[in-house]
């Protein structure tokens, strides 16, 4: 090798050198920064070809990634903070409900919180992207080989318009006792809930009232302003292995000014309440039980059982909070009660995520060597599960990235003195014409 050729290696040490400590300052500074990834330089040996065969002429450094390694997870108490378990990246975008495919990208920092439209964004401001629910609570058929089907994942206040109720199921026991007896009791009461085509909830009152003759009721069905729709007779079986299911019923009778109205169908228990509360009345429902089953009321000796009601329909409500939970679903909650899913936060899982190209604020985007994206369901395939209210911490190891550092600079050091010694060598050769 040449003086030349030495020198030039001496050069390529320190460049090369210098590159690893510009890696190990990006780590250091970032040990404190969600989600990150630590970076490296791994020294490469450069060759050359001579009549001699090939001789090593320096070193190079080849950059490296070290993204399948998890941080540790730390608790912040924050519902939008979520933390990946496992393999797995949040898909997110520079803008809200982004179209183009190439603005979407991958990161492991989940310190979401809304913006003021409602959009979870991160601390580096990018928006995250989710499978939207419909209002059945149905994902449908979305495309997890792509972007195409994603949505930014919006938790601002969401109402429910309401539904009205279109059936109403009650189910009960009467005392046989109060039945049959010269004197009979005063009627015994319940009410049904149900929800008007404005989503505002009325009741419906059940009179249910025993007759002087045995295992004979009247029932009278009124709203919660005591105007009676109408009244039926039930009678129940009093022995037999039908004992205490209805036997029939009769004598039903509307009792409600049109366009409200009732009637009844005695051969399968349902009665049919008109209500006057717009300008297309409410139709209901109510089914009592058909004759000969144990389904709806019934009629045994003990006490009265307050009706066991189920309808359909709902009130109109707005959302109060937001829930998450590993599988990445994100559900609003309302005032009325109801839980509902609004988004699933796919998690993108890639062959070899190492290979990524790094991006501006912690995030990634594949690359022809990471292999395809694919968007799988948290916790299922192999797919990492989403932990939330907690962040995940960056894998860098500060101790180690220190003791790296010392090791550099000495390397870098040693090479400084390779140029130096060469150079004392080339100012010897100068002197020979002297």
């Amino acid at each position: 090798m040449s003086i030349s050729a030495a020198l030039q290696t001496g050069v390529s040490a320190l460049l090369a050198n210098s590159t690893k400590v510009g890696n190990i300052s990006d780590n250091i500074a970032n040990a404190n920064t969600d989600g990150y990834r630590r970076t490296f330089s791994q020294m490469v040996t450069t060759t050359a070809g001579g009549t001699g065969g090939n001789y090593s002429t320096g070193v190079r450094t080849a950059f490296g990634a070290d993204i399948t390694s998890d941080g540790t997870l730390r608790a912040t108490g924050r519902q939008n903070d979520l933390a990946i378990n496992g393999p797995g990246f949040f898909v997110v975008s520079k803008n809200p409900n982004e179209t183009l495919q190439s603005n979407f990208m991958l990161t492991r920092a989940g310190s979401f919180v809304p913006d003021e439209k409602g959009n979870l964004r991160n601390a580096a401001g990018l928006y995250l992207a989710g499978f939207p629910y419909d209002m059945n609570g149905d994902l449908g058929s979305v495309d997890r080989n792509s972007y195409v089907d994603l949505k930014t994942v919006n938790v601002a206040e969401v109402s429910i318009t309401g539904s009205p109720t279109t059936t109403i199921g009650v189910s009960g026991n009467l005392p046989s006792q109060e039945t049959g007896v010269a004197t009979p009791g005063g009627a015994f009461l319940s009410s049904a809930e149900f929800y008007s085509p404005l989503g505002a909830a009325s009741r419906m009152q059940f009179s249910w009232q025993p007759s002087a003759t045995a295992n004979q009721w009247q029932l009278t069905v009124s709203d919660d302003q005591g105007l009676d729709f109408g009244q039926v007779t039930a009678e129940f079986h009093d022995s037999g292995a039908l004992a205490g299911a209805p036997l029939a019923y009769s004598g039903a009778t509307s009792l409600a000014p049109a366009p409200a109205g009732f009637a009844f169908d005695p051969a399968t228990g349902m009665a049919t309440v008109t209500i006057n509360n717009g300008t297309t009345p409410q139709v209901i429902e109510v089914n009592l039980g058909a004759p000969d089953t144990f389904d709806g009321m019934t009629q045994f000796s003990g006490d009265y059982s307050p009706l066991d009601v189920d309808s359909d329909g709902s009130l109109a409500s707005r959302m109060v909070r937001t829930e998450y939970n590993d599988r990445g679903d994100i559900f609003g909650v309302f005032d009325n009660g109801d839980r509902r899913p609004l988004f699933n936060t796919p998690l993108a899982v890639l062959t070899n995520p190492n290979a990524m190209q790094a991006l501006d604020g912690n995030a990634y985007r594949a690359t022809q060597s990471s292999g395809p994206v694919s968007l799988g369901t948290a916790g299922e395939g192999g797919t990492g599960g989403i932990t939330p209210g907690t962040l995940e911490t960056s894998n860098v190891e500060i101790t180690e990235e220190l003791t790296d550092l010392i090791k550099t600079q000495r390397a870098y050091s040693s090479s400084a003195k390779i140029v130096t010694t060469v150079d004392e060598m080339l100012d010897e050769t100068m002197r020979l014409k002297r």
